[in-house]
């Protein structure tokens, strides 16, 4: 079964700075129906203006991730962690017993515009820390690459939660297909482009609930770029 939640229908969040769509609800944005799908909580499309950004603040016990489309974010953190984030690298940062960050855009002059994920971590109390890697090359007109995983695996940031995470990539009608295990769900998030999700058409924006299906076959049209969350 496939339940498509449709870009227009999401939550919205907008100020001078921020142009912010919610695919879940967040804060006190949105319906309690609407809350994450397994232990994929919040997926948040943000556009940021030039020198815009969030300021410090805390988070416990989420596990984070940043993806980067446009742009480049600037990522401050209490454990002295600083870094620049740029389209092509993902980042993980683990809230745990606390932590304090602020998310900037990097530039004065361009907008940024990137996916904020949370995911519940395994258990509370974590360790905070933070991960930042540059993800494979596109080297093949449909690819599929894991970028978060519970065990960094082949290169991925390490996510502490079951949950394997891939970007998928597709080029000029591409389609490429993978399994998804029994008992298993999955969260498919179309980032740029629009495309096929097991026969049903997707434009950037929309998203996906899986459940019950053994296999996900993609395809872009022209070109598309998804997120894949495999999910317990």
């Amino acid at each position: 079964m496939i339940d498509i939640r449709k870009a227009k229908d999401r939550y919205s969040t907008q100020k001078d700075w921020l142009d912010s769509r919610h695919t879940f609800s967040f804060g006190s944005v949105g319906e309690r129906r609407f809350m994450g799908f397994r232990k994929l909580r919040i997926l948040n499309e943000d556009r940021v203006a030039p020198a815009g950004g969030f300021g410090m603040h805390e988070h416990q016990d989420m596990e984070i991730v940043s993806y980067v489309l446009e742009g480049a974010l600037s990522h401050r953190d209490s454990l002295g962690t600083g870094s620049t984030i740029r389209p092509g690298e993902i980042q993980r940062m683990t809230a745990g017993s606390g932590i304090r960050h602020s998310e900037m855009n990097a530039s004065g002059a361009k907008p940024a515009h990137f996916m904020q994920i949370w995911m519940l971590p395994e258990r509370c109390g974590l360790l905070p820390g933070y991960q930042q890697k540059q993800m494979p090359d596109v080297a093949s007109a449909a690819q599929l690459d894991l970028i978060a995983s519970r065990d960094g695996r082949d290169g991925s940031v390490l996510i502490h939660q079951d949950v394997n995470m891939y970007r998928a990539t597709l080029r000029d009608g591409a389609d490429i297909k993978a399994p998804l295990a029994s008992g298993r769900y999955a969260w498919v998030q179309m980032v740029r482009g629009s495309g096929i999700l097991n026969g049903i058409y997707m434009d950037a924006g929309d998203g996906a609930a899986v459940s019950s299906e053994t296999e996900l076959e993609m395809a872009g049209r022209p070109d598309a770029e998804m997120l894949v969350f495999d999910l317990a």
